[in-house]
């Protein structure tokens, strides 16, 4: 399908070529003139020999290297070549010639679409598209670069296609400028710049001249799908450096002079530093020196293992304020939420109360415990610091806000802080906060000397930014054609993503981020809980909660928990109004026919039984963020451990620019919904996790997944994040499934209990 051109704002006119080159950024998504922008924002690309500098997304040298700029963090997701693919797509490269370079920090390259759904408030929401405009603003003077909920794709997606359509038109121009022809006549495919008969240059040969030329008022995008790469599964371009293992991660970076550091921070909460055994410490070979402040202790050392031994033999002691963190206080503060004056009804729909008025209704409880993170690479980041500034290497997903915070505690201007933004060896939203890079850059200033400072497992597992625990109080009237009448829930949950902002944004120290949070109702913390159903009288309260946890991003946020009481309840429903799960769902589905078409799909594909008693079989639909998916699950126990034979998940994401890494992203979501299901949650007792060690959280395992099949609905609408669709809906599939086999409702996260 043939896409019409695109015309540029009419604040482009009269604006200088150069400027326009140059100064292009992504705040509204387009080429932004660099004389619209306020002068404190130069661009502040670095052109190596032989490079020119195309816009904000581009560079080519004059090999013809098409060099793409990407600010998104690569965790994994594929981002590295999906932004790239969508550049090199409209520009006609040959995705031979495609590299990739990390973006600076500039507010040409803010996140607007999540600081819009992150910051959003009762008073943004008053002001409408004016609110909308003051976050953008505010995420673009500031710089807020991040990544996070999926956003990366839909945030840039036609910033990378003009940026692409820009250098393509500038190529073509310089190329019929030699030949004497019209420029409309000349088309760039595989990195050749020809107009239609045998006449070619290289993409190389002409960058400079382009660079003299001007853009029109018009923006054509190119036609046909003759040499498309969007659509087309093209090789990941981190991939080959993975393999052979050149590709740089926190812990791989190597400096002249460095040395190591290990870390201990005590129980989670209030807690200081009141004593610690440095002679045991100083008797371990290559043992240099302890480094303290109020709340932690490093011990650095020529190797990282030394330093983590006079750790222990230093064995640190901590005072905890207040009273330490342990489940049974997590369960009885949930529990008392709901009685809270704080709870407050964020979403609502219809009248419920003629409709629950003396009507038999349904009622179940549900809850989930907080989930850990556990990516593969625990935090880590080097640092440098000199008398003039200081360098710092790690893996960020707020790479402005990270390097503010480092400045702030060296008593140092941010641009005397140089942030080197690494690939991360997963994150599922970790490293959204930023605790290593300032306390490497502490430890750096201190010693004297590069530190790679490395946590250890145990350290990550205790310090760790869980994802909300939370408990829901479900209600639902049935009427008489077998549908749902009236609909509310009530959650009590603490909201992570208001704690998150707390410490990277305002720096807030961890204990103080929850407990400003507290009190305070947020649509976060019930985020993935308005029904996708067609049912006329709903509402959703929440009711905020004080566990004494710090809380953070992670992936599906408050997703994660509610679909799980969603879907579950949903569910019971069914049974109870004596139908089939699928067509309980679809009946309800009529006015959502993208969400009906992935549950039928993954119905179908999975041989859906209708939910009989044995069968195993368990469905879940949800909407996020524009996209859809539904989750066919078999499930069975052998013993007391859960097997999921079968998993099947049909989502409607879009027109996705690179099919495979979709694909990967759903199949990730899924390994990670059910390690959510099954374990990556730990008890607490006495202000600590009672169990560290990753074989004894219940993850699963191969042994435990059978087939895992993807089906991409083909769709003409615009690309949504894919990272975290699929993940909250592995939950409540398997439940409903376990309910076939066993007979049992199983209402809690993680479904099966640990000790």
């Amino acid at each position: 399908m043939a896409r019409p051109p695109r015309t540029i704002s009419d604040s482009r006119k009269g604006i200088d070529r150069r400027t326009l080159l140059v100064g292009g950024g992504a705040a509204a998504g387009l080429l932004i003139a660099w004389s619209v922008w306020p002068r404190e924002y130069p661009p502040n690309l670095n052109a190596g020999p032989g490079e020119t500098i195309v816009n904000a997304f581009l560079k080519i040298d004059r090999t013809g290297q098409v060099i793409v700029i990407v600010p998104q963090a690569e965790t994994g997701q594929g981002v590295t070549t999906v932004l790239p693919q969508i550049l090199a797509d409209e520009l006609g490269a040959d995705w031979r010639t495609v590299a990739v370079q990390s973006a600076p920090i500039s507010p040409l390259y803010a996140n607007t679409l999540l600081a819009r759904e992150w910051l959003a408030s009762d008073w943004t929401r008053l002001l409408g598209d004016a609110g909308d405009w003051a976050i953008g603003q505010y995420a673009t003077r500031s710089g807020l670069m991040l990544t996070g909920g999926g956003t990366s794709v839909p945030m840039f997606h036609d910033a990378y296609r003009d940026a692409g359509a820009a250098a393509r038109i500038l190529l073509c121009k310089a190329a019929a400028a030699r030949w004497s022809v019209p420029w409309e006549s000349c088309d760039i495919v595989d990195g050749l710049v020809s107009d239609g008969s045998e006449r070619r240059l290289k993409i190389g040969e002409l960058v400079e001249e382009a660079a003299q030329f001007d853009l029109p008022a018009i923006l054509p995008l190119r036609q046909g799908q003759d040499g498309r790469l969007a659509g087309q599964d093209v090789p990941r371009l981190d991939t080959p450096s993975k393999i052979d293992g050149s590709h740089n991660f926190a812990a791989d970076i190597r400096l002249p002079d460095m040395v190591h550091a290990s870390i201990r921070q005590g129980p989670i909460g209030d807690a200081t530093l009141a004593g610690l055994d440095e002679r045991s410490a100083s008797n371990v070979t290559g043992f240099l020196k302890l480094v303290r402040t109020e709340r932690w202790v490093a011990a650095v050392a020529t190797n990282w293992w030394a330093a983590n031994k006079a750790l222990d033999l230093a064995d640190p002691v901590f005072t905890l304020r207040g009273k330490p963190v342990d489940s049974a206080a997590i369960d009885a503060a949930l529990e008392a939420a709901f009685s809270g004056s704080a709870g407050r009804r964020l979403y609502a729909q219809g009248d419920l109360l003629p409709v629950f008025e003396g009507a038999t209704l349904l009622a179940s409880e549900y809850r989930v415990e907080a989930g850990l993170h556990l990516a593969l690479e625990p935090l880590c980041a080097t640092a440098r610091v000199g008398p003039d500034g200081a360098e710092v290497w790690m893996a960020t997903q707020a790479p402005g806000l990270a390097r503010a915070a480092i400045a702030d505690a060296l008593g140092l201007s941010e641009s005397a802080v140089t942030l080197y933004p690494l690939h991360a060896g997963g994150s599922f939203g970790r490293k959204m906060d930023w605790d290593v890079g300032v306390q490497a850059a502490l430890i750096a200033r201190d010693i004297g000397r590069p530190v790679q400072l490395l946590w250890s497992r145990l350290e990550d597992v205790v310090q760790d930014r869980p994802s909300a625990p939370a408990q829901a109080r479900m209600a639902a009237k049935i009427g008489r054609n077998g549908a749902i009448e009236g609909w509310l829930a009530k959650v009590a949950a603490p909201c992570a993503m208001t704690q998150t902002w707390a410490r990277i944004a305002d720096g807030a120290l961890p204990h103080d981020a929850a407990a400003q949070a507290a009190d305070k109702a947020s649509r976060l913390a019930v985020a993935g809980m308005a029904p996708p159903y067609a049912i006329p009288n709903w509402a959703v309260d929440h009711y905020p909660a004080d566990v004494g946890l710090a809380l953070g991003f992670t992936r599906g946020n408050a997703h994660l928990y509610g679909a799980f009481f969603t879907e579950s309840f949903v569910d019971e429903l069914a049974h109870l109004a004596g139908m089939e799960a699928m067509s309980f769902r679809i009946q309800m589905l009529g006015g959502n026919p993208r969400l009906a078409h992935c549950l039928s799909t993954a119905a179908a594909m999975g041989g859906w039984q209708g939910g009989i008693a044995g069968s195993g079989q368990g469905l879940a639909a949800h909407v996020m963020q524009g996209g859809y998916a539904a989750v066919m699950v078999e499930a069975s126990m052998r013993g007391d451990r859960l097997s999921v034979n079968r998993m099947i998940a049909a989502v409607d994401v879009g027109d996705q620019v690179h099919p495979d890494i979709a694909r990967q992203q759903v199949e990730g979501g899924l390994i990670y919904g059910l390690a959510f299901a099954m374990g990556a949650s730990v008890p607490y007792a006495r202000g600590l996790p009672t169990r560290a060690i990753l074989g004894r959280m219940n993850l699963p395992r191969l042994a435990d997944i059978g087939e895992v099949t993807v089906e991409l609905i083909r769709s003409t609408a615009s690309p949504v994040g894919v990272s975290d669709l699929a993940a909250p809906l592995v939950a409540p599939a398997i439940a409903n499934a376990l309910y076939t086999w066993t007979g049992q409702r199983l209402r809690n996260l993680p479904l099966l209990a640990t000790t």
